[in-house]
């Protein structure tokens, strides 16, 4: 946990942008795998977790903005639940560590909110990604579960999505923790990968890394010889001499801040020629991406020179002809570039994601590009100092799309399908890193991961 102030500004922060009313945020529950004792680990709701601090079940908070008071709502353990869960400290006192001075049973929230409701003062709340909570919602505010999408309040999406967006130094030493994790998970892939070992052994080995830290995956992860699947989470593959494998993964600190790494892994030890010229070409797009990241840079602008890096060097392998500029305006690049260059990060992989994609990476003026491949971009925005995004640019044959596009003869004057055909059996390549925007350009976080293609060769024949 944080020092106490740090959870103080927070809240006074988000009563100064929410003019009025209740602020009511909403803590998880325990989630049953199976049968009710037997529950999936424990995340907790990452706003809650941001402004409150508790990273327990059963609980809700609401702060009054009118009135200036903080009340968390929930339970102390009942005797029976001690028995099985240990001595617990009591609510009053973990609620005095993030500086609320008023915690009440969670029996009494309904009536908290119902008083509200009865003087038509309004009750803000952010979207729900869980079932239990959306049923919760419907009995606490007499709003249908299928109407409370439409009732979520914008004012407090934006006010959250400001100040979650910029990363204050602690977070900032969260998150690189999280990449120290990702380094030993990522190494050690490289050394793992060989011909004969199963994919499930390495993707086993580095969440047992991450556990091993006080931390947790904080994605299900793809490691994979098929990267042309982008979120490929089939781990059933034996690794053979030739093959490489994309190893997409990171891992979530103790306060659940989180990291996300790529790699690309030959599992030979070595890539083949062809292997190298397209690893080349997108070691060079990510290159100069990250170059380009800096404050009031349009990350959709980021995006769009990662675009034309990577078509030019397909134009020098002689998959794209023509002029690679009017190319990637003809949208070529999504045949190999089919994803987003990137996304914001911190509390949440995908950071904020729950809230709203275009409230996090667009605004008003800056909107998302509806098209193929575009319309993937999850932050097109003006990037701010204090952003952590993810660089992640990659090529992808994906035999289907490459078959349906040459039977529609889609942008025949810029791809050489005879060329584009002998591809189909390559997989992907993707190279990513967790970038900090800085007062004057960036920073790339954490420890060094093997990253050129000596570097990458040289872990993996370790």
């Amino acid at each position: 946990m944080f020092p106490t102030d740090v959870y103080i500004q927070r809240r006074k922060r988000l009563r100064t942008q929410v003019q009025s009313g209740l602020i009511f945020l909403l803590g998880n529950e325990e989630s049953p795998m199976n049968y009710p004792d037997n529950p999936y680990s424990f995340r907790q709701d990452s706003s809650f977790l941001y402004f409150f601090g508790l990273d327990f079940p059963g609980l809700a908070g609401v702060i009054d903005v009118d009135e200036q008071t903080e009340c968390i709502f929930g339970d102390d353990l009942t005797v029976d639940e001690i028995i099985w869960m240990g001595p617990q400290p009591a609510l009053k006192d973990k609620c005095a560590e993030i500086g609320v001075t008023q915690s009440s049973p969670s029996s009494k929230l309904g009536d908290t909110l119902k008083a509200a409701i009865q003087k038509g003062r309004d009750i803000h709340f952010l979207p729900q990604y869980r079932g239990d909570n959306l049923l919760k919602i419907e009995k606490l505010l007499a709003i249908p579960a299928a109407e409370v999408p439409n009732r979520v309040s914008e004012e407090l999406i934006r006010a959250v999505v400001a100040q979650r967006s910029i990363k204050s130094e602690e977070e900032i030493s969260e998150i690189e923790l999280a990449i120290d994790i990702a380094y030993e998970m990522q190494t050690t892939a490289m050394k793992m990968a060989k011909p004969g070992v199963y994919e499930r052994e390495v993707a086993g080995a580095m969440e047992g890394i991450a556990l091993a830290h006080g931390g947790r995956l904080s994605f299900p992860t793809i490691f994979s010889i098929h990267g042309e699947t982008l979120h490929n989470h089939y781990h059933g593959n034996l690794m053979k001499a030739g093959d490489i494998a994309v190893n997409d993964s990171g891992a979530e600190s103790a306060l659940g801040y989180a990291s996300d790494i790529t790699r690309t892994i030959p599992i030979s030890g070595e890539f083949s020629q062809r292997q190298k010229e397209i690893y080349a070409i997108v070691f060079d797009a990510q290159r100069q991406a990250i170059q380009a990241v800096k404050p009031g840079v349009e990350f959709r602008n980021v995006h769009r020179l990662a675009s034309n890096c990577l078509v030019s060097g397909l134009k020098e392998l002689g998959l794209v002809k023509g002029d690679f500029d009017e190319a990637v305006d003809a949208g070529v690049h999504t045949l190999f570039f089919q994803c987003g260059l990137g996304h914001m990060m911190g509390l949440d992989v995908h950071d904020m994601e729950g809230l709203g994609e275009d409230y996090v990476g667009y605004t008003d003026t800056i909107k998302r590009n509806p098209e193929f491949g575009w319309r993937s971009l999850r932050l097109g925005k003006e990037l701010e100092p204090g952003f952590v995004i993810t660089v992640e640019p990659g090529i992808y044959f994906i035999p289907e799309l490459i078959d349906r596009w040459k039977a529609e003869r889609k942008c025949e004057a810029f791809v050489n399908y005879d060329a584009v055909e002998k591809y189909k059996d390559f997989g992907g390549v993707r190279i990513e890193d967790d970038i900090l925007v800085t007062e004057s350009g960036r920073r790339i976080l954490g420890k060094h991961i093997p990253r050129t293609i000596d570097e990458v060769e040289e872990a993996s024949s370790a």
